[in-house]
């Protein structure tokens, strides 16, 4: 039977004492009808994929076809050679990684959509900049991304992940809830731990409108990838500490779709509204169309 709810996701993992990375491969070499280390061999080619996106976005400075965006990830390495950021290196690290995602999928190179292409910078950048500064190994990596997967799948059975249907607290949102619960796991958080980060995460960032700029996923959908990214990692060092979710992971869900549901169709994606309409936003549209 398919794990619909947080709850049953817990009670399985206390019925069986898994962690759940394992109910989340065991789970899917059922659905797809292999073993489990098929699932985590291929888990492991799309956490490659993500390190391949992270290490090409690196070193492009090719801009997109708007011509807005490409070569920020360029310019934020530039600043922390000539000094480390405030928060330090890891914070580099992922601010980073997840912009150089963020901007190799503008330039339609090879991205993992987790769960969206709009947000598929968050959980790379988490995953990999923390796993290079801890050294930790590639094994548990896979752990976490199949652990990061099961909260997307859950969620996903209740709201689709999509900024037409719910706004981008449905995509980075999601991306960043589910970059908390892989990074908790990976860092030795108990199945509690990895649910309350998740909670924190997507709890904290409910309401988040989709607003792009021409309807491209550029403006200022790139720039979120960064900020839902370190959201990510401050929702694990509230949960590590012991501090939990008041609202259960469920509810938080139930109520992310409810607010997707109340929210102005002109904030879902159809830039009609929010930022698309300010006035730089409309002079950048007239542009754009004079150029094409």
């Amino acid at each position: 039977m398919a794990i619909l709810s947080f709850s049953n996701l817990i009670e399985k993992c206390i019925s069986q004492q898994k962690t759940i990375y394992e109910i989340a491969a065991e789970e899917e070499a059922i659905l797809a009808e292999t073993e489990v280390d098929v699932v985590r061999l291929k888990t492991l080619e799309n956490l490659i994929a993500m390190k391949d996106a992270i290490k090409n976005g690196l070193t492009s400075k090719e801009k997109s076809i708007s011509g807005w965006c490409g070569d920020d990830c360029a310019k934020l390495l530039e600043r922390y050679k000539k000094g480390h950021a405030l928060f330090g290196k890891i914070f580099e690290m992922i601010s980073a990684y997840a912009l150089a995602t963020a901007e190799e999928n503008l330039r339609m190179g090879r991205i993992v959509a987790c769960p969206t292409a709009g947000s598929c910078g968050i959980v790379p950048a988490v995953i990999v900049a923390v796993s290079e500064d801890r050294k930790i190994p590639e094994s548990e990596q896979v752990s976490g991304l199949l652990t990061a997967g099961m909260v997307g799948l859950i969620i996903s059975n209740k709201v689709q992940l999509a900024g037409a249907v719910a706004g981008c607290q449905a995509e980075c949102g999601v991306a960043s809830a589910m970059a908390a619960a892989a990074l908790a796991q990976m860092l030795g958080g108990n199945v509690p731990a990895v649910i309350n980060a998740a909670a924190l995460a997507l709890k904290n960032i409910l309401g988040l409108t989709c607003d792009p700029v021409c309807g491209l996923v550029e403006v200022p959908c790139v720039k979120r990838n960064v900020f839902l990214a370190i959201h990510a990692v401050t929702a694990v060092e509230l949960a590590l500490s012991g501090i939990e979710s008041k609202i259960p992971l469920d509810e938080i869900v139930d109520t992310l779709k409810i607010t997707g549901q109340l929210m102005s169709p002109m904030l879902k994606e159809t830039s009609l509204g929010g930022l698309a309409k300010t006035k730089t936003a409309q002079n950048l549209e007239k542009d754009l169309y004079k150029q094409n």
